[in-house]
């Protein structure tokens, strides 16, 4: 059952934490652009975080793990807006002209779309207690 609203949830965080964070910078230092693809640490979270909405689309029959694989993904991204946060207030060379690029509210995006997705599992597996209590 690919067609329920979770699975679109599901993919719109893949596509923002997968294909959006190597598009946009997240930093953005005298003109110069930082991307994602420089951050090893930043690059290995993000593809994890890819990796486990695309495995969780496919968990379609399990909703229990489609679950606590959406409550891990969310974890890894609070995990990850940290690190920015954390990165973007101890480099150096602040008092030049200095941005936050878009991507640093990637993973900000990727943790409502999860959120939304775990409370339409969440609505399914009532719905289906709720017709096994009937028979």
């Amino acid at each position: 059952m690919f067609f329920r609203i979770q699975t679109l949830y599901l993919i719109l965080a893949s596509v923002f934490s997968g294909i959006l964070s190597f598009i946009f910078p997240f930093h953005i230092l005298n003109d110069i652009p930082i991307e994602i693809t420089k951050q090893y640490e930043y690059l290995i979270l993000f593809l994890i975080s890819t990796l486990l909405s695309v495995v969780s689309v496919f968990q379609y029959k399990k909703r229990q793990t489609q679950f606590i694989l959406g409550r891990l993904n969310m974890i890894l991204n609070i995990i990850l807006l940290g690190l920015f946060v954390y990165r973007s207030l101890t480099i150096s060379g602040e008092y030049y002209n200095s941005e936050k690029g878009i991507g640093f509210l990637l993973p900000v995006f990727t943790i409502v779309f999860l959120v939304f997705a775990n409370k339409a599992i969440k609505k399914d597996e009532e719905l289906v207690k709720s017709v096994d209590r009937l028979r």
